[in-house]
Order: C-alpha cells, then structure tokens, then sequence
C-alpha cells in the first residue's frame, strides 16, 4: 500500500490531537505515523506516569477511557514489580487526561453504557476473574465516578472473562480460556456471557458456546466451531453487506472472525470467516466521516486517524499491526504503519 505522507521531522515531531468532533486540539511529540492516501494520523493522547501496556479502549459521552495493564498477569499475578493494579484512565476530547482509577487485577476488556452512564472494566482474562463498573452522575465532572467490584455468579466455561460490549443497555462479555476436555473439545462451554449486576454479583447468562455450528464464508460448508481462544467482540453495522447487524466475535488464536445474528435467541444463525492473521480487535467504519482510535501498546498512547471511510470499511489491530480486513477472504492488510502493536480499536463518527 502507497503511503502518501509521514507526520514529522528527525529533530521532533509534531502531531495535532484530534477531538471527537475534528477540532484540533494540543500538540504532541511523537514518532512518525505513516498513513495511506487520503488519510491522517496523529498522537491523540498519551498517559503519563508508571502506567504501562495500554490495552482496550472505550468511550462514554465525549470522554474515552483506556485501560493500562501495568504488567499484572492473566490471572491476577503480581507484576515483576509486585503491582497488582491495573489503571483506567479517562481522557478529554483533546487528549487531556482526566482521571484514573486502579482497579485491582489485569484489565483486558473496557465497555461503555450509556443508558446507566458507567464505564464496565473486566479484569484477568485467564482465570480468577472479575468486573468492575466505574459509575457517574449525569452532568457531574466524570472524575467523580463511583468504583464497584463484583464477582461473577459463575463461569461455566472454566476460564476468565475478556472484551466487554453494550447494546442497548444489555452488557455482554466474553468468555476467554475455555477449559477443553481430554479430547480438546469446547463443546457446551459458553462463549458469550450476558451480565447483569446485582449487589456485589455480576449474575452471568449463557448467550452461545464455543461449538456453535457455523457457515464458512469462503468454503461454504456448515457445521460445529471449536473456539479455543475466545478474546474480543463488536456490533456490525447494518450498513456492513450480509453481515450488518450481527455480533462479531473473535477467536483470536483460532484466527476466525464468527458472525452471528440474533444471538440467544430461535433465529440466531452463524457464519465464520477464517482470517489470515491472528487478531486482538475489530471495528468498523460507519459512517464516511470520523475518527479511528488506535491504541498503541507499544508507546503508550492512543492515535487518531482521520480521513475518508468507506463506510461498512473493517478494521483489525493483528499480528502486523493495524490493517484492514477483507470481509469476503478474511485477508488483512497492513494500514500503512500506524501502531506495529495496535491494540484496542474504536471508531467515533464525525458529529
């Protein structure tokens, strides 16, 4: 892929933050961004501190908050440091930060809910699993939020918990590391939990297992998955051809990408796309105009890229970086050299 401009200088670079809205806001030094045509990219926001692997992204009204692992292990482990908090740091429209909170665990999934105005952080994704909600009241300053911790009710699949995803008030999490049986089989393991929160229970409902029978979208046959490595999920658009409308969930080391409509309920129907590189994340472009979020891990930070979207486009952080994803062949293309080590995506329309 072309790449038709690099933002900088050796001596220093200067990146402008974008906001939601396309507004430029402060300026940042940062290392070159190479962008395809039509395209640009820029240091959105970068956390100070000790806080470290900056992972999983999510926005609530016109604040987005990033979740740092500070090397806490998929279980719970004690950092080589001996940290045992993860940190949720909230930022501005201008990629000032805000506020933060250390939440005791690794945090892999971030959520949003508009409806209950909080912020729904998953923590160890491996096992010894938890949640937590970070709450606010409405027109109140958001670093004022309220943190609660609650314990699932239980986790059928044997594993831990992962990306977090809300839609119309109803919160879902995936069900990460699901222990096989002596044949390696997941069948009857959930993949998919619907939560509700109660007291200090996160009371978790089965949505689909891991052997969900599925279409092949490039092979067009049918029959049982066998999702070993659950990891992140996203709503389609309904302006994505064929597959608008549906749940996409990853089975990152499976490097499948499985669709499926009306999930939990008679009419849910399935289809999986085999990919051609493992993958942390997914969003799509829905509209022509907006904002792609990327965080970058490796640096610390989130960039922005804008331009002009196909809309429907989608868009993978995988084991190259940041791409773009053939939603026919499941082949995924480098985007330029926009974070090597992308992690969470988000897509924020222009208002």
């Amino acid at each position: 892929m072309r790449i038709s401009k690099v933002l900088g200088a050796a001596a220093g670079v200067v990146a402008v933050a974008i906001g939601f809205s396309g507004v430029a806001g402060a300026a940042t030094n940062a290392a070159p961004v190479g962008v395809p045509a039509g395209f640009k990219a820029a240091v959105f926001a970068h956390a100070g501190g000790k806080v470290t692997g900056a992972d999983d992204i999510a926005r609530l009204g016109d604040k987005l908050f990033v979740g740092f692992q500070n090397g806490v292990g998929s279980q719970g482990e004690p950092s080589p440091t001996g940290n045992t908090k993860s940190t949720v740091v909230e930022f501005d429209k201008h990629g000032k930060e805000v506020a933060h909170w250390d939440l005791v665990g690794k945090v892999d999934g971030l959520g949003a809910d508009p409806r209950t105005h909080r912020v729904v952080a998953s923590v160890n994704e491996d096992g010894n699993s938890s949640v937590y909600t970070i709450s606010f009241r409405r027109g109140r300053h958001h670093g004022a939020g309220t943190v609660k911790h609650y314990h699932y009710s239980s986790l059928p699949h044997g594993g831990g918990t992962d990306n977090v995803s809300v839609r119309h008030g109803v919160v879902y999490i995936v069900a990460s590391n699901p222990t096989a049986d002596a044949k390696g089989s997941t069948a009857g393991r959930p993949a998919l939990y619907k939560v509700t929160f109660s007291g200090s229970i996160a009371k978790t409902t089965p949505v689909f297992d891991d052997n969900i029978t599925a279409t092949n979208l490039v092979t067009g046959k049918t029959g049982p998955l066998n999702l070993t490595d659950d990891d992140s999920s996203t709503f389609v658009p309904r302006s994505v051809p064929g597959l608008g409308g549906s749940l996409l969930l990853d089975g990152q080391a499976d490097q499948q990408a499985v669709f499926v409509k009306h999930w939990g309920s008679a009419q849910q129907k399935a289809v999986v796309l085999p990919l051609s590189q493992t993958v942390d994340d997914t969003a799509f472009a829905s509209s022509a105009e907006g904002t792609l979020y990327v965080v970058d891990t490796a640096k610390g930070g989130v960039i922005a890229v804008t331009g002009h979207f196909s809309k429907g486009e989608a868009f993978a952080s995988a084991a190259n970086g940041l791409g773009t994803l053939n939603l026919k062949t499941g082949q995924i293309t480098a985007f330029g050299s926009v974070a090597p080590k992308a992690k969470g995506l988000l897509f924020v329309p222009a208002e």
